[in-house]
């Protein structure tokens, strides 16, 4: 039980048992807190001092590196100018603003922008607009959504419903009926230590042909998968499956939805995912590094023939029941458009194209060190599957964060017995070399 003790007047600084932290092991943690105090590009800075070198873009959405001035400095003279302005029935230009500049970024014919605030919402909001777009178009029978094992779609009901990451869903039930997974794309026996996309693996997308069979192709909605699964520790799409998945797809008429939380705005050298393998899904959700993790904000990019379904009947009746207060939120629109400017500004997607290759080169020096069971690359993402303890899943895996972040200055995030190294998009190959040794040194002291 944690320390339920009255606190003082003005709460000392090591008083943690109010705050019931999400996705953390909390006891764990309020024994030996890993508390940051701030962060400047590359680096956070702990309440003790010390200059931690950021692995992980802090959780994926910290591109252009941390607490850069431009962007600050866009959102303080937002909330000077207009620091509130209701999303429902009233605009305001940042919005109008952002939103085409986002739409710039996306394939072709995803011309429209949905706003909300995270990764989880843009799931949910995704898949709400394509139940509606089949019952707007006389198709009420396709409530079938099918995600993917070991998929990750925020948690939300829909999102969490849809994932295939067993831990995020064995404590909630099925959530909502009508959902089916395809398989996961990752089989280590033939794709161990891939360098980018693997080769085997395109077949699995066939998959979704067979639970068309099952459930009949009008039942099905919308397929939901991740170009690049993050959060189950790092699995790159094979080579042509995501293109094998639009193909079967617009045979049935079924809805494609990229979920690009993570792969969106430069993770894997372009704006988007959906640019590097060439293929234009119907949606397409983003959130992270659309601000550089400044602001919370999340969307969805829809293709235009989704949105002007919805444009029909009476000019004053609203065509889709369904938004947030704070969508579009008016210093969330600062900080995307301030990030965009960096991104651009700076070629930060084109040197990620740069430093794929520095990234794989250096992560792959670590085959052979204790414990490595595998090694996944793609873009300025790596997984390092680490052999589990046995009779304790996930222990090594966490030992190896604490280690990482209280005697090697290192921040990394952790799937299971899964090393996770996704560091901002500013990195130089010193920085990798650093990160990479780091990892090294780690990885032998959790050995």
């Amino acid at each position: 039980m944690l320390d339920k003790s009255p606190a003082s007047a003005v709460s000392a600084p090591n008083d943690l048992a109010a705050f019931w932290m999400p996705f953390t092991a909390n006891r764990a943690f309020k024994r030996t807190p890993k508390m940051i105090a701030g962060a400047k590009d590359m680096h956070y800075f702990t309440t003790d001092g010390r200059k931690v070198i950021d692995g992980a873009s802090g959780m994926w959405c910290t591109n252009a590196g941390h607490s850069r001035d431009a962007i600050a400095a866009a959102i303080a003279s937002q909330a000077k100018e207009l620091d509130f302005s209701p999303p429902f029935q009233f605009g305001q230009p940042k919005a109008f603003e952002l939103a085409t500049r986002i739409a710039q970024l996306a394939p072709a014919g995803l011309e429209q922008v949905f706003f909300c605030n995270s990764g989880s919402e843009a799931g949910d909001t995704a898949l709400k607009i394509a139940l509606a777009y089949h019952a707007i178009r006389g198709e009420g029978t396709r409530t079938r959504l099918i995600g993917r094992e070991r998929g990750y779609h925020g948690v939300g009901f829909g999102g969490t419903a849809v994932g295939g990451i067993g831990a995020n869903r064995k404590m909630f039930g099925n959530l909502i009926a009508g959902v089916d997974h395809l398989p996961a794309t990752y089989d280590r026996d033939k794709q161990a230590f891939t360098k980018g996309e693997p080769d085997y693996g395109a077949h699995l997308a066939d998959e979704l042909e067979r639970l068309v069979a099952l459930h009949g192709a009008n039942t099905i909605a919308a397929v939901i998968v991740e170009p690049m699964a993050g959060s189950t520790g790092v699995l790159p799409a094979p080579k042509g499956y995501l293109q094998r998945l639009r193909e079967i797809t617009q045979k049935h008429g079924i809805l494609l939805i990229f979920d690009e939380v993570i792969t969106g705005f430069g993770r894997l050298g372009y704006g988007f995912a959906a640019e590097r393998y060439g293929v234009t899904p119907d949606m397409i959700t983003f959130a992270k590094g659309v601000t550089n993790g400044a602001v919370p904000m999340g969307g969805v990019v829809v293709r235009d023939t989704v949105h002007d379904a919805f444009m029909t009947g009476p000019e004053h009746v609203v065509e889709l029941f369904h938004g947030y207060t704070y969508s579009a939120h008016p210093l969330a629109c600062a900080a995307g458009l301030a990030t965009l400017d960096i991104y651009r500004d700076e070629k930060l997607f084109e040197h990620a194209r740069q430093l794929e290759t520095v990234m794989a080169d250096a992560v792959m020096t670590l085959k052979g060190q204790p414990n490595v069971v595998d090694i996944r690359t793609v873009g300025v993402t790596a997984g390092i599957d680490l052999a589990p303890i046995a009779d304790a899943p996930g222990k090594r895996g966490y030992d190896a964060m604490n280690a990482g972040f209280h005697d090697h200055d290192l921040m990394l995030r952790i799937a299971g017995d899964t090393l996770a190294l996704t560091p901002p998009l500013i990195a130089s190959d010193a920085d990798i070399g650093e990160i990479i040794d780091k990892v090294g040194r780690v990885i032998r002291a959790v050995a």
